[in-house]
């Protein structure tokens, strides 16, 4: 699995927690198309990135525990003018 690949996962494991619709540990590796171990490891890792995520039985979804953003992209900014200054003469 490429890097882009791995973060296209995440950011679709963020937006199934976000709806609080993953599901089990195991309907979730099932939907992504992914083994549990390395649903795991996703998850673990998100965790060092600091999301705040746990398993929460009572909605039987993964959950955010805080409100968190999640931005893996580049997003292009517009360039200021540059500017030009007289020349002295």
């Amino acid at each position: 699995m490429t890097f882009i690949q791995q973060l296209e996962l995440i950011e679709r494991v963020d937006q199934l927690i976000r709806l609080q619709a993953t599901g089990s540990a195991r309907d979730l590796a099932y939907r992504l198309g992914i083994s549990k171990t390395k649903l795991y490891r996703m998850i673990n890792i998100m965790k060092e990135l600091n999301a705040p995520v746990e398993y929460d039985v009572t909605v039987q979804s993964y959950v955010y525990q805080e409100e968190v953003s999640l931005r893996f992209r580049f997003h292009a900014k517009p360039l200021e003018p540059k500017r030009t200054y007289p020349i002295a003469g």
